[in-house]
């Protein structure tokens, strides 16, 4: 934390010089003491202070001054820093103007000049007013923020990028706070969104995630420009591939488009994982094994995304959005798998906007005590619900089914949980709201009744599709998109045409040679937290069986 400021303000360079020598000798170890010499500057110098969220303790102000009168600045001073001490140096001619200002500006003390020697006529008045500044003084967050509107796509996905690198914010709603609106304001953009406020007093306005990286410090460069693995994804499959390959020494490069932990990284809690019988959330299981991965000299690149994978003689080149080009022996493919988007009308032009794609950890606490809906029926949509209970006073569930599909203790846990309902045989056909979500329509598919709610907010976890599309013209994939590998390439047990080696696949191998798959974009796997783990283990292990036919 920074240290609280003491603001001396006067024009006769002497006295400020004295000022702010007897303030340093007193309060220097604990306060930054800042002397100017004009009102003007000094309400300048105050905007730069609030933009980098510090405190000021006490304002300790001439009273006769040419530009504008002590009273004068602690009048405009105290509305961005109204918790701070105020006092006045007067001479006598200037007493009653203290007087006076003890009710304009709520004066807390006026000192007569000179005030020497300062123990027995300045320290003992600080000293009092600091301690109790203290003792009441609501100390302003100084982490990251971020302003904008609870409605924005653009909002939204900074909020989801932040949570999901585990980076504390405060976010500052400027339809809620005038605060919040008043700094995105003085930052010149007016309608671009969201601003982020950093401590260091920089911004950056609507950003997109590489640049919100860079700024946080995140890799987002290679550090080399060949490695003995290239993994594509960060969840449990790419992690634990990557975790294997750098404590075996390889030189291996992890690739995120957006932030670590797949969707596994956003569960709430995950209580089936062998090892953690009082569960453990999917953004501490993802930091353990970022942490880990880093620790066995494992690059992990964030906000990068992959554009197509090639082949180039016995190398493998991956080529990144940004035009860089890194080549490997081997790639593994772990980029896993999304929700479904809603087709029901109205829901693309909500989405951010009340409408969520299992983003249930990010958002809950923005509609505490408000009516939300969940769509979906799997353990995805299960933890999100129960996630949402604890801050919504009501959590609605929509399955398209008799009955969820989640493991039987979610399903217990939704049916003992009062704040939740489940409606089954149950359809989303239509949303709507103007800049917002405001309602849903369902409907009952046995009955046929449908029904028109309010709702504050959707949550939709549905269905899942592979992100294979940076190698769905390279390597073989089945007609949903998942990527063929090992036995599933083989037709009449031979393996597929354009093979050119005279072993078959390994088992995650897909129909190039050197390159990989594993987890939920790979065909058969079972979506489980602990399979994803298991098949990236797995895949490292038969990567080092191709690498030593090189």
């Amino acid at each position: 934390m920074s240290k609280p400021v003491i603001f001396t303000i006067d024009d006769d360079p002497s006295v400020l010089n004295s000022v702010e020598r007897d303030l340093r000798t007193r309060y220097g170890q604990d306060y930054r003491i800042i002397p100017i010499n004009r009102g003007g500057a000094a309400l300048d110098y105050l905007k730069k202070l609030e933009e980098r969220a510090e405190t000021v303790a006490l304002f300790l102000v001439d009273q006769r001054m040419p530009e504008m009168t002590g009273t004068e600045f602690l009048t405009e001073a105290i509305k961005t820093y109204p918790q701070a001490r105020r006092v006045l140096l007067t001479a006598y001619a200037d007493s009653q103007a203290a007087i006076d200002s003890i009710n304009e500006v709520r004066l807390d003390y006026y000192l007569m000049k000179p005030w020497h020697p300062p123990q027995e006529k300045l320290y003992p008045v600080l000293d009092e007013l600091l301690e109790d500044w203290k003792a009441h003084a609501h100390l302003p967050y100084e982490g990251i923020r971020v302003a904008g509107t609870l409605w924005s796509l653009s909002c939204h996905e900074v909020k989801d990028f932040l949570t999901r690198h585990q980076i504390p914010y405060q976010w500052l709603d400027i339809e809620k706070d005038s605060f919040a609106t008043k700094l995105v304001e003085e930052s010149g953009s007016a309608s671009k969104l969201p601003v982020i406020f950093f401590p260091d007093g920089s911004t950056l306005i609507e950003p997109d995630l590489k640049q919100l990286a860079e700024k946080l410090g995140l890799q987002t460069r290679a550090a080399l420009p060949f490695y003995d693995v290239i993994v594509i994804g960060s969840g449990p499959a790419g992690l634990a591939a990557a975790v294997y390959a750098g404590s075996e020494g390889l030189k291996c490069l992890v690739i995120e488009k957006t932030a670590p932990g797949g969707q596994a990284g956003s569960s709430p809690r995950i209580e089936n994982y062998l090892g953690f019988p009082a569960g453990i959330s999917g953004d501490d299981l993802t930091r353990r094994a970022v942490s880990q991965a880093k620790k066995f000299g494992v690059e992990i690149l964030s906000a990068q995304e992959v554009v197509e994978v090639a082949v180039r003689d016995t190398y493998r080149i991956v080529k990144l959005a940004d035009g860089t080009e890194l080549s490997c022996h081997a790639v593994l493919v772990a980029t896993g798998a999304s929700f479904h988007m809603l087709s029901a009308p109205g829901a693309e032009q909500l989405t951010g906007a009340g409408i969520y794609y299992g983003a249930a950890y990010t958002e809950a606490m923005n509609y505490k005590d408000q009516h939300v809906y969940v769509v979906g029926g799997a353990n995805s949509a299960a933890q999100g619900a129960i996630y949402l209970s604890q801050f919504a006073s009501r959590v609605t569930v929509l399955i398209r089914g008799p009955e969820p599909t989640a493991s039987k203790y979610l399903v217990d846990a939704m049916n003992e949980n009062k704040k939740l309902e489940v409606l089954s045989n149950t359809d989303l056909i239509e949303v709507k709201g103007s800049n917002t979500l405001e309602k849903v329509v369902i409907k009952n598919t046995k009955s046929g009744e449908t029904q028109t709610c309010d709702a504050a907010a959707l949550f939709v976890f549905i269905g899942v599709q592979p992100q294979s599309r940076i190698v769905s013209d390279l390597v073989l994939c089945s007609n949903r998109g998942y990527i063929l590998t090992g036995p599933d390439l083989l037709m009449d047990k031979k393996p597929p045409q354009g093979w050119t080696l005279d072993r078959d696949p390994y088992l995650m191998e897909t129909s190039i040679p050197g390159i990989f798959a594993a987890g939920d974009v790979r065909f058969g796997t079972n979506h489980r937290v602990a399979s994803a783990v298991g098949e990236g283990a797995i895949a490292y292990a038969l990567i080092k069986e191709y690498l030593k036919t090189l």
